[in-house]
């Protein structure tokens, strides 16, 4: 029996035979793609391959690509153990063609693997293809030898794949394999396609289209290929199993698992053994790969998972840690191919250990608060959310983690609750530093503050000052010396740290023979840290430096920041005082400003708001900053921005004079609020402000986009130059573009009216003297095949027809080339004795469609073989016929 190392080197052997490089599995934290919590297929790493952002040395590539779905969008959590498939580790297998070969070598090396070097019996086996791709039906047919019923065409999203919204995509086709008729299901496609009989093992992806945001579909130039197949569900078959569990690796681990707790494998306890077998597979590649168990992120998955295992381990009668004991296990058994494992086995022992001892001084004490809340509720009903919060915010419990102590007693949580009280503690401790990306793995920033203190900023009245170098960090940790990429530590700095949803500044760090270009500026508990690139000579420790921020891109950025608070001010008295900032972006290009507002804004608001923002910028008033503590800025009217931390003093910025305010040239102030930011001197200094559009940021929550000074007038320029553009198309004035554009639209309504009637009376005969008459069951009958008319047109001519025959009864077929459409009615006098909607279904169903709805004097529906028009025809008329 091959076992699944022999069956992953048996893959790749192959492909590297077939001309494909062999590369490595990437790290399950994804290097290229933020959107992703996990690694979770083989092409992430060959993601800007794709794209053509990229370029390697090769054009074939093959994988067995760790993966991991615990977080986020793709999660199996809570399904494995359960079932046969889920795990959330898996590997999965893959080759790769980038703009090389395509779907007639993409098949033949499948259909080869599979039939010849794995040895899979060529009967067991039937494919799916998207419903249209008649070239890979044809080239099942040709390489393997398919007849069309092991061929299913799948109409669905299920066959055709997408990178997202936007982008490479295209039809997939699967491999299926049957198990026989002993076990129940159906192929794929079918009523019972969720049974277990037919599994799909292999998915093939012909990535040959790209999706525009427009909605056009074009032709990539280089069409690619990108291939999955899971090892352990492939190794199941080829071992003769039908639960990836019962594989040769997994039931290793089992075994380990059933030994380091002195229980039966495949006795009361097998559920316990299958979650630790899985969740150890993933918690070592994830420390492995860099990931520490923690509250938030990556961490924070890492820990749910590491605590589940734990848990069943405790079930099982285990007093003392264990998952740190079955280490060793799958070190042997995937440590040949994965070395990483080998490399960090001392830290994963070691992790796990101290976590599981951590867990197990609360773990009793939190499965004797759960029965003690559940003992106090009626039976079967569910825990409270708040009982749920409690356990995961005293003893790390994650809510799935009880979810599945409860799941075996029958009972459930009440998420919601769990929900709010969540919420509230994030909102409680969002005050709190959390630091973020790999910043937040790492300890090193607060251990620079604890020895250093923190960074003293300058920025507010200069952009340039001398300091002094006191760490440099490369790769996460302290170094003497940099030449190259290198994060800054000084004393004192005129660089602003992103903060406030203003964005870091950059510029230059200089000194004595050398200089680095410092790409942003970020800041971690109260340190500043200088993204830099040192791009000559080499930069030490101690070090004294000229720091000088780009005065440009600071001076971009203080005018979109301070047009920010103009703009806040000017949506509250549009609006109302319920608006309030939900988050902002400053950057030297442009703003973006969330505000809480249930609905979207009128292009009369706009107007107005950004009227009334350009008129203070053109008031050219002074913006001053005052220094106070949080209780005096509140005294007199002070907005608090969202999300910030106000400590012992906050500095309150102003800016704008209200006209008229009764209190003389010294006017009540427009615009008070709390800020950390830098700002513009002056309002003019702003420039201009152009309003870019509103929209949905959130529920309750909108955007508004903007620019300012000199993007701005580039703004306006551009569109002014649009009007003219359509002007002289129109040839009309810039003035009367609007007026010109409403009358040929109203003459193109008119045009297409015209149209649509006259091709509806070409259709019925030229007004109607064509259509045939006859009598069923005593009801005059028009039913007739209309070429040239859409479905959306039916109504009117049979209302046509209807008022003509004055008693009876319309059926028409509308022959568009593409689906039939259908459409039926009845005059008032007969809709007691039949139906439209009757009528308009009997021949939905004789022309291959399902369903048609509508009223009993009309009725419409659709269809799928217009070939069936005349059965059509003949079922509606079959209707009437059967009243009687």
């Amino acid at each position: 029996m091959a076992s699944l190392n022999d069956i992953r080197s048996t893959f790749l052997d192959y492909f590297a035979r077939n001309g494909h490089s062999v590369v490595d599995s990437s790290p399950l934290v994804p290097r290229n793609d933020p959107t992703l919590m996990f690694t979770n297929s083989g092409m992430v790493q060959f993601k800007n391959v794709f794209t053509g952002l990229e370029h390697r040395d090769y054009n074939r590539a093959a994988t067995s690509q760790k993966c991991v779905r615990a977080g986020g969008k793709h999660n199996d959590l809570d399904n494995v153990g359960y079932t046969a498939r889920h795990h959330t580790f898996f590997e999965m297998l893959g080759n790769f063609s980038f703009g090389d070969y395509f779907k007639d070598e993409a098949i033949a090396f499948s259909w080869e693997l599979l039939t010849r070097d794995f040895g899979i019996p060529a009967d067991r086996m039937l494919v799916t293809v998207y419903h249209t791709d008649d070239q890979a039906a044809e080239i099942w047919k040709k390489v393997a030898g398919l007849s069309d019923d092991r061929i299913i065409r799948i109409p669905t999203d299920d066959n055709f794949w997408r990178m997202g919204p936007t982008g490479p995509c295209g039809p997939c086709t699967e491999i299926f394999f049957d198990h026989g008729d002993h076990i129940w299901g159906g192929p794929p496609g079918s009523a019972e396609e969720d049974g277990d009989r037919f599994i799909e093992i292999w998915n093939l992806v012909f990535m040959q289209n790209e999706q525009h945001a427009d909605g056009r579909m074009t032709e990539l130039p280089n069409q690619s290929i990108d291939t999955g197949m899971g090892l352990e569900r492939i190794g199941a078959l080829l071992q003769g199993k039908h639960d990836n569990y019962d594989t040769d690796l997994m039931r290793s681990l089992i075994e380990a698992s059933a030994n380091a707790t002195s229980t039966d494998p495949d006795g009361k306890g097998k559920m316990h053994h299958r979650v630790i077998a899985d969740h150890l597979r993933s918690t070592a590649f994830l420390i492995a790969d860099g990931v520490m168990p923690s509250n938030e992120g990556r961490g924070y998955v890492l820990r749910r998972i590491m605590r589940r295992a734990m848990r069943h381990a405790h079930m099982l009668g285990a007093q003392d840690p264990v998952m740190y004991r079955l280490v060793p296990a799958l070190v042997r058994q995937m440590g040949s191919h994965y070395t990483e494992l080998v490399r960090a086995k001392a830290l994963i022992e070691e992790t796990l250990k101290l976590e599981e001892s951590r867990f197990r001084q609360t773990l009793d004490r939190g499965l004797k608060l759960l029965d003690a809340e559940l003992a106090e509720l009626p039976e079967d009903a569910p825990l409270p959310g708040a009982a749920a919060f409690r356990l995961y915010d005293t003893y790390g419990f994650p809510l799935d983690l009880t979810q599945d102590a409860l799941r075996e007693k029958g009972r459930a949580v009440e998420v919601e609750g769990f929900d709010a009280a969540m919420a509230e503690q994030k909102a409680k401790a969002r005050a709190a530093w959390a630091g973020s990306g790999e910043a937040a793995d790492s300890a090193i920033w607060l251990q620079l503050a604890d020895r250093f203190g923190a960074t003293e900023f300058l920025g507010f009245d200069t952009e340039t000052a001398e300091g002094e170098v006191l760490a440099l960090v490369a790769d996460g940790a302290e170094t003497d010396s940099a030449d190259g990429a290198v994060q800054i530590v000084v004393n004192q700095t005129p660089f602003y740290a992103e903060s406030g949803g203003q964005v870091g500044d950059t510029g230059f760090i200089r000194w004595d023979g050398g200089e680095a270009e410092v790409q942003d500026t970020q800041k971690a508990a109260g340190v500043f840290i200088h993204s830099a690139q040192v791009t000559e000579g080499t930069l030490r420790k101690g070090t004294p430096v000229k720091l000088e921020v780009t005065h440009a891109r600071r001076r971009a950025i203080r005018a979109n920041h301070s047009a920010t608070h103009l703009l806040h001010e000017a949506l509250r008295r549009a609006l109302g005082d319920h608006v309030a900032q939900k988050g902002s972006l400053n950057a030297p290009d442009r703003l973006r400003f969330d505000f809480s507002h249930s609905k979207g804004m009128s292009a009369e608001e706009l107007a107005t708001v950004e009227a009334e923002v350009n008129a203070f910028i053109r008031q050219n008033a002074p913006v001053e900053t005052r220094i106070m503590t949080p209780d005096e800025a509140q005294g007199i009217g002070a907005q608090a921005l969202f999300g910030e931390k106000y400590g012992e003093e906050v500095r309150v910025v102003s800016m704008g004079t209200l006209p008229n305010s009764g209190k003389g040239t010294d006017g009540a102030t427009y615009s008070l609020e709390l800020c950390g930011g830098t700002h513009v001197e002056r309002t003019g200094d702003i420039g201009a402000f152009v309003c870019l559009g509103d929209s949905a940021s959130a529920a309750g929550v909108r955007r508004i986009e903007a620019l300012t000074g000199q993007a701005a007038l580039d703004h306006l320029r551009t569109q002014s130059t649009r009007l003219d553009t359509a002007a002289a198309l129109l040839k009309t004035p810039p003035a009367n573009v609007a007026d010109r554009l409403r009358a040929l639209m109203e003459e193109r309504r008119a045009l297409q009216n015209e149209v649509a009637q006259l091709r509806r009376e070409l259709a019925t005969g030229g007004g109607g003297g064509g259509a045939e008459t006859r009598e069923v069951a005593g009801i005059k009958l028009i039913a007739q095949v209309l070429k040239g008319v859409s479905g959306k047109e039916l109504p009117p001519v049979i209302d046509e027809m209807k008022a003509r025959l004055g008693s009876g009864v319309v059926v028409l077929i509308a022959d568009t080339g593409a689906k039939p459409a259908v459409a039926a009615g009845v005059t008032a006098d007969l809709t007691e004795r039949l139906s439209a909607v009757d009528l308009v279904r009997a021949a939905v169903a004789a022309l291959g469609g399902k369903g048609g709805g509508g009223r009993p004097d009309m009725a419409q529906g659709g269809g799928a073989d217009i070939a069936q028009a005349e059965a059509a025809l003949k079922a509606a008329e079959d209707v009437i016929g059967g009243m009687q």
